[in-house]
């Protein structure tokens, strides 16, 4: 077993090395944005005309999101049972994908066999370590940056959190904040056009920070309420892209002080445990506030999420559980918690 663990480990070491050198391939959606683009944005504009009737995650989400890791844990686990033996948790737990320190530090001392109230209380407490956020009295402008690896799902997500802020009532401006790539403006500018939200661009090369202080400047002269700025996944180094982000940071304090308020995270759910030394190195480089999970529907991996709230000890706000505009729910550990358990316990009395 142990040699299982430490083959296990030193795979995962070689996967984080990769990611870390090369940054992720660019995904086709990037590659070719005008023709993918349009096909899925009017998706979203279709699901944009109604206001979403549940803006909050349950566990209906999180079941329909986590189909490919059910798979996983219900090879081990085929039967629900009243009580599991420890090591069928254990082995469970490892085809979801969690770190093997975090299963050892959440089934510490529990016994031989193991209900699903001793488990539950063990698997909520993993994310207790993610600060509270306070999101009441937001100031206004709220400025968020957006930050992670190119294939990600940045711009996507940034459409959604746009379209999410217009249901709610409020008003939303884009900054195409990577200027690295002449895809990503052309990319976001298309999503903002069919959203229906202005957008502060520039020509690809152009300096990223003057992006950031014209959106936010733009939004205190017409009143937005929100605030959403993309920024690069690459640059030639790492060096470079730590420099940039710094830049853009200290620039959206001058446009506005305190901003950028929030600093989120974009994280590909598919690479599990692999995407927690991105989120690693991005949070060296600037200070991350909070994680946004995306592509959750297309894993088996979705115990990663343990992983990357405890390790990083960052709330996760968001999930992407589809490509619809209703796919990004608000991250509950509950019912994520509850909705892995119900496939494996019976139903308490």
């Amino acid at each position: 077993m142990f040699s299982f663990f430490k083959k296990k480990k030193e795979e995962e070491k070689v996967e984080e090395e990769v990611v870390l050198q090369e940054q992720e391939k660019e995904t086709p959606l990037e590659e070719n944005p005008k023709e993918v683009i349009e096909e899925k944005v009017e998706e979203v504009k279709e699901e944009a005309k109604e206001k979403p009737k549940e803006e909050t995650s349950s566990k209906g989400f999180f079941s329909k999101a986590l189909s490919k890791t059910f798979e996983n844990i219900k090879s081990v686990v085929p039967q629900r049972k009243e009580k599991i033996a420890f090591e069928d948790i254990e082995e469970m737990l490892i085809e979801a994908d969690m770190e093997y320190e975090i299963i050892e530090k959440a089934m510490d001392g529990l016994p031989e066999e193991i209900t699903r109230k001793q488990l539950r209380h063990r698997l909520v407490m993993l994310f207790e370590h993610a600060p509270d956020v306070d999101l009441s009295n937001l100031p206004k402008p709220f400025v968020r940056l957006i930050i992670g690896v190119n294939g990600a799902g940045k711009t996507t997500t940034i459409a959604k959190l746009a379209n999410r802020a217009k249901n709610e009532g409020k008003s939303v401006i884009l900054g195409a904040g990577d200027t690295f790539r002449a895809a990503a403006i052309e990319q976001l500018a298309t999503w903002a056009q069919k959203i229906d939200v202005p957008i502060i661009k520039t020509k690809q090369g152009h300096d990223a920070s003057a992006v950031a202080y014209d959106t936010i400047s733009s939004a205190v002269a017409k009143d937005i309420d929100n605030v959403i700025i993309d920024t690069a996944g690459r640059l030639q180094t790492q060096t470079n892209l730590s420099n940039e982000l710094k830049k853009i940071v200290k620039v959206c304090g001058k446009a506005q002080e305190g901003a950028p308020h929030q600093k989120l995270m974009i994280l590909d759910g598919t690479q599990g445990n692999t995407a927690i030394a991105q989120a690693k190195a991005f949070n060296e480089m600037v200070g991350v506030d909070g994680i946004i999970v995306t592509k959750l529907d297309g894993t088996a991996k979705g115990g990663a999420l343990f992983s990357i709230s405890n390790q990083l000890e960052l709330p996760i706000f968001y999930v992407g559980v589809g490509e619809k505009q209703n796919d990004l729910i608000e991250f509950s550990p509950d019912d994520f918690v509850d909705s892995l358990l119900d496939e494996i316990y019976t139903t308490e009395q």
